[in-house]
């Protein structure tokens, strides 16, 4: 089956205007106003709870199991620490910001629409550099981020203080062929693709019960998506991310998964630092997922690996538990201020999501003892 061109035009749209909006975890709510008016377009209501998760859901066949399709829409980033009374502003670290990428970095302090200030964090002149100095990455303790101005009262006037949020300054650049680069793309992609699946459903006479979330502080310790689930209480959970693109030469050994491949499945993912968790997929879904590419003419790319986490590895246990699974697109050089990924992979699995859910309905079994092996 081959793409659709408008489907890819309209994400292209959606991510880079999502792209270019701040949204640190605990801060996002100017991207919710974004998705909220998108949904409000396709004529779909949502609504906020108290912890800033965005809900919609789309009613369907009662006797079907609910399905929670659900992505993050907040990103990583910085926290305001100190203010030296030079006006240099020391910082804290909000996410798995990665410390060797910091220096020289553009970024952002989210004072408020049309008030935001930029600033650069600092890079020791390479002149005054000594040889032991060279190799070595600053921890973020040790940095510090230059606004211009050059005093403590200065940088209080215009309205950073401790607290204040900081990221990556937005930006998109559109590289050759279907490929966009630029910041949070971890995960205003899967904001873009649940858009337009929203889209699709729309048109769909049969489907299950959809809630379509739009979570907060993923990036926090992965805070929203289990009081969103909490609300919704969903059979089924489907986790949209980044897949870990190893086609890169740094990447190979840790699989097959590479841009412009098409939409991808994780078939097991585990964080062993500190959190100790991780998804092993529900077999009624990657037997769903599957079955669908298949009879689409669709590529579906599988990744195992350790190392990352998403929201699915605590919405899976609650209540009796949720059947659960991580579905998502190829994405290069995560955590950085330029992440990289394909608009054909966020084409193919917008595709692949509005072909599988309508297949969800009354005779899906999620008992897991109809998949022994």
């Amino acid at each position: 089956m081959t793409g659709d061109p408008q489907i890819k035009e309209r994400l292209r749209r959606l991510l880079t205007e999502l792209m270019l909006i701040p949204g640190l975890s605990g801060y996002e709510g100017r991207v919710r106003r974004y998705l909220s008016q998108a949904l409000a377009d396709l004529g779909i209501a949502s609504r906020s709870d108290r912890l800033g998760n965005l809900i919609a859901t789309l009613d369907g066949a009662s006797d079907a199991p609910s399905v929670m399709l659900f992505t993050h829409m907040d990103q990583l980033g910085l926290v305001v620490r100190k203010i030296e009374a030079n006006g240099l502003v020391r910082v804290e670290r909000l996410g798995g910001v990665p410390e060797k990428a910091l220096p020289s970095q553009e970024v952002l302090f989210c004072v408020g629409e049309g008030k935001d200030v930029p600033g650069i964090i600092a890079n020791k002149s390479h002149h005054a550099t000594g040889q032991d100095e060279k190799y070595r990455v600053l921890p973020y303790p040790e940095l510090y981020i230059d606004t211009g101005f050059g005093s403590a009262a200065e940088v209080l006037a215009a309205g950073i203080d401790v607290g204040t949020p900081i990221v990556y300054a937005p930006n998109v650049l559109e590289l050759a062929g279907d490929r966009i680069a630029g910041t949070s793309i971890d995960d205003r992609a899967g904001c873009a693709v649940i858009v337009e699946v929203a889209r699709a459903l729309r048109d769909v006479p049969s489907h299950p019960t959809v809630h379509l979330i739009f979570s907060v502080q993923e990036e926090f310790n992965l805070r929203g998506a289990v009081t969103a689930a909490q609300a919704v209480n969903p059979d089924i959970a489907i986790q949209l991310d980044l897949i870990l693109a190893t086609d890169t030469p740094d990447m190979t050994a840790r699989g097959d998964v590479r841009l412009g491949g098409g939409a991808a499945m994780s078939l097991y993912s585990f964080h062993g630092r500190g959190t100790l968790n991780g998804t092993i997929p529900h077999p009624a879904l990657v037997r769903l997922f599957d079955a669908t590419a298949r009879a689409e003419g669709m590529p579906l790319q599988r990744s195992a690996h350790i190392g990352a986490l998403t929201d699915s590895s605590y919405v899976q246990l609650l209540n009796e538990g949720v059947a659960s699974i991580d579905l998502g697109f190829p994405m290069r050089y995560s955590h950085s201020s330029l992440e990289m990924c394909d608009l054909s992979d966020l084409e193919a699995l917008t595709r692949l999501l509005a072909a599988a859910l309508p297949r969800i309905d009354a005779r899906f079994s999620l008992d897991q003892d109809h998949f022994i092996r």
